[in-house]
């Protein structure tokens, strides 16, 4: 059993025994069993939620969550009604499937989107009020947008990052537009809110996220969703390109291709979370 999936276990284990029974012996790995409830949830959780699943004392639970969240492995939920994973956590999870057969299995379903496109590519993900660049495949084209994975990029600009916002419930969508910085990146930014909203249902109800020049000037980029079993959207497919060589007419014909990636990457994505 791997590390995690003892963590995992443990976890289970505890939803069973009595309060001050099983937990006890191993306090060591209350972090690890509370950033693992808190991945796997899909949702922010309270306080009192943590407490009550977990079997741990709510005071106790307190300082580990404010040690937690100094530390940015946790952050509160926009709302402030309950925590969510923080940057540090996803920082931590991408470094450690880098240089394994999660990341390679990756770039081999990029590579090959990017040799049929000819544009760079991308696995996005949302992380907080911010979208991760968890992998990524440069074009051979010398005019490109440099990017890396692991950095993070605003989520009210970009392709992935509207259509994750399109995906989100309505009242997770409002609370987190509500404290999010709509920054203008470029004069064609949405910092309006109800031109948001409005883009974000056009966007909902197309399935496709777009990038019109929002983000960089002289950029365009498409993004498709990446869904679990229950239909969320857990990531994305990307692809930018400038507008010297396409226009987002032209960039929206590789769509299909994106939606053929992302269900190749969607086993892969889905085994990693496992």
């Amino acid at each position: 059993m791997s590390p995690r999936s003892e963590v995992a276990a443990t976890a289970a284990n505890r939803t069973s025994a009595e309060p001050g029974q099983a937990f006890d012996g191993q306090r060591a790995l209350r972090p690890l069993v509370v950033l693992e409830h808190l991945a796997s949830a899909g949702l922010p959780l309270t306080l009192s939620q943590l407490a009550s699943r977990l079997l741990i004392p709510k005071a106790t639970l307190l300082r580990l969550m404010e040690s937690l969240e100094a530390a940015r492995f946790v952050m509160h939920a926009p709302d402030e009604r309950g925590y969510m994973p923080g940057p540090a956590l996803s920082q931590l999870a991408l470094a450690s499937v880098g240089n394994n057969a999660f990341t390679r299995a990756c770039r081999n379903v990029l590579r090959a989107l990017v040799a049929d496109v000819g544009e760079t590519c991308n696995i996005t993900a949302p992380d907080g009020d911010r979208v991760l660049y968890v992998e990524r495949m440069e074009t051979a084209e010398p005019l490109r947008q440099h990017m890396v994975p692991g950095m993070r990029v605003p989520m009210h600009c970009t392709a992935s990052g509207k259509l994750f916002l399109s995906q989100m419930p309505a009242a997770e969508r409002r609370a987190l537009l509500a404290t999010m910085p709509l920054t203008s990146m470029t004069p064609r930014t949405l910092t309006a809110p109800d031109l948001l909203a409005a883009e974000l249902d056009r966007i909902a109800a197309r399935g496709v996220g777009i990038d019109n020049e929002e983000f960089v000037r002289g950029m365009v980029a498409i993004a498709v969703p990446v869904r679990a079993d229950d239909a969320r959207v857990i990531a994305a497919v990307a692809c930018h390109v400038p507008t010297a060589r396409m226009s987002l007419s032209e960039l929206m014909d590789v769509q299909p291709k994106l939606t053929a990636a992302a269900l190749r990457l969607r086993p892969i994505l889905l085994r990693s979370a496992a």
